[in-house]
């Protein structure tokens, strides 16, 4: 097609979730509190790890950082979802879309990376115990989160920058509930074959890679476990691997059925229930997973609440 006979596309309509209009206000109270859940949650976790001193370890570290990120990853498509279906104004302008892109892949690429660090830090926990403080020093730390935001920030701004490029015509309607890569790129009507050699080679780097370290890091830490009798130091760093490994089954989980729904050509109502997963439950549940599972944060959370009621009673009095 001739650039003369494009139209530019200063916005884009969201058809939000296959549901019936009489069901707005059921789906929209159940994704608000759903949304409120992830965001309270999330920042319970991080209030309790910066109170408590017994969890200023580079686990809780590490841990602290997912929730923000997953926090984050919510709010870059739920808020807006929910605007829609209050206000019945499905429209998205054309800078907002491009914006909703790069912030869904940023973070999506921070959660993927945090947990492979998280990972590697229960490898040196478990393989490596005696030398745990030394090779997981502060500075170490920090290096490994700065480094997962810097390579997210790039891959984010990459797919955006070569997403800018692609030319929109007149067929602006997008049959989800965000701007996703792969629904805008169809809209296009220019060539996006470079687009689609980033998401096949970046893209899926994003994601092989943390997963093999993953794989690879639980993997020795099978091999340590069978190798050596178990002690109460090693019991006490599985019992937080349980905790991970649920995290991780989760979120992986519904990432392989977001990418066989779209892989395999099914409808658009099964990508939009994968996606829910992926950006909405996966969120909504780490928080419950690590209290739940983890018995640091849940001594930490009753003796949070112990104290709240504490000074609420000599408030009364």
């Amino acid at each position: 097609m001739r650039r003369e006979n494009q139209s530019s596309v200063s916005e884009f309509l969201l058809l939000g979730l296959p549901i019936q209009p009489e069901q707005q206000g059921i789906f929209f109270a159940l994704f608000l509190g759903m949304y409120l859940t992830t965001v309270l949650g999330n920042l319970l976790i991080i209030l309790l790890i910066r109170l408590d001193s017994h969890l200023q370890t580079p686990m809780y570290f590490f841990l602290s950082h997912l929730a923000l990120t997953d926090v984050s990853f919510s709010s870059v498509t739920l808020p807006k979802m929910l605007t829609n279906m209050q206000t019945q104004n499905i429209s998205i302008s054309y800078p907002g879309c491009i914006s909703q892109v790069y912030f869904y892949l940023l973070f999506g690429c921070v959660d993927n990376l945090l947990l492979m660090v998280m990972a590697y830090d229960r490898y040196v926990a478990i393989c490596h115990p005696l030398h745990y403080t030394t090779i997981m020093r502060e500075g170490l730390c920090a290096l490994l989160v700065a480094g997962s935001w810097i390579v997210s920030c790039a891959s984010a701004l990459l797919h955006t920058l070569l997403l800018a490029q692609v030319s929109f015509c007149a067929d602006n309607i997008i049959p989800h509930f965000f701007c996703s890569l792969p629904n805008l790129l169809k809209l296009s009507c220019s060539d996006t074959s470079l687009n689609e050699l980033v998401i096949f080679t970046v893209g899926a780097a994003v994601v092989v890679f943390p997963l093999s370290g993953i794989l690879v890091s639980y993997g020795h830490i099978g091999v340590s476990i069978l190798r050596v009798p178990s002690t109460k130091g090693i019991c006490k760093a599985l019992s937080t691997c349980g905790s991970h490994l649920s995290v991780v089954s989760l979120f992986y989980g519904t990432i392989m059925a977001l990418y066989l729904s779209s892989s395999s050509g099914q409808s658009h109502d099964k990508d939009i229930i994968a996606s829910l997963m992926y950006t909405v439950v996966t969120p909504m549940l780490n928080p419950f997973i690590y209290s739940l599972r983890n018995r640091d944060m849940a001594l930490a959370l009753r003796i949070l609440f112990r104290n709240n009621n504490f000074f609420l009673q000599l408030r009364i009095i």
